[in-house]
């Protein structure tokens, strides 16, 4: 069994967030793997295959490991089994980059998923949101929606996460 992780906060309001990055992705991997709509199971939410489970903590980002890290040990799954999708502000907008393990670089849903899980051994997609301007602050930024530029490079930043996941992942 693979899980991608896809970090994001729940609720409507947040859905356009940058910090949602990883739902948004996990959502457009949930249609293009032709999975079913995803179901709630505990404070997660989890589309799944035989091979393949795509899950969405329903912790908030800062507690997303008291999510990830019970379904990874109830699917008999170590590290090496997942990939985690988040936003990142060290990458300008709409840049996808693999990062194979690490710190968490002040991520809040990444140090969850260490410090509750022990390691930083796993697989990363980081969907670069760029810095804020300096005059707003960084939780400002992370929790404002994406403008409507942003959003017309959503379907290339999305194939290219997918492209990703099929060449290192599955």
């Amino acid at each position: 069994m693979k899980i991608i992780v896809c970090l994001g906060n729940p609720g409507v309001k947040y859905k356009w967030n940058r910090h949602n990055a990883g739902f948004l992705a996990g959502d457009f991997l949930v249609s293009e793997f032709n999975l079913p709509q995803p179901k709630k199971k505990g404070n997660l939410l989890f589309s799944q295959s035989q091979q393949l489970s795509i899950i969405f903590p329903q912790t908030f980002m800062n507690l997303s490991g008291e999510a990830v890290i019970p379904f990874m040990k109830a699917s008999n799954c170590d590290f090496n089994s997942i990939i985690v999708i988040h936003d990142e502000l060290e990458i300008p907008f709409g840049d996808i980059r693999l990062k194979d393990g690490g710190g968490h670089k002040g991520h809040n849903g990444i140090r969850s998923i260490m410090q509750l899980g022990g390691s930083g051994e796993f697989k990363r997609i980081r969907f670069g949101i760029g810095r804020p301007d300096p005059s707003m602050s960084v939780a400002d930024y992370v929790l404002s929606d994406f403008n409507k530029d942003e959003k017309e490079i959503f379907p290339s930043a999305m194939k290219k996460v997918k492209e990703i996941i099929e060449n290192s992942f599955l």
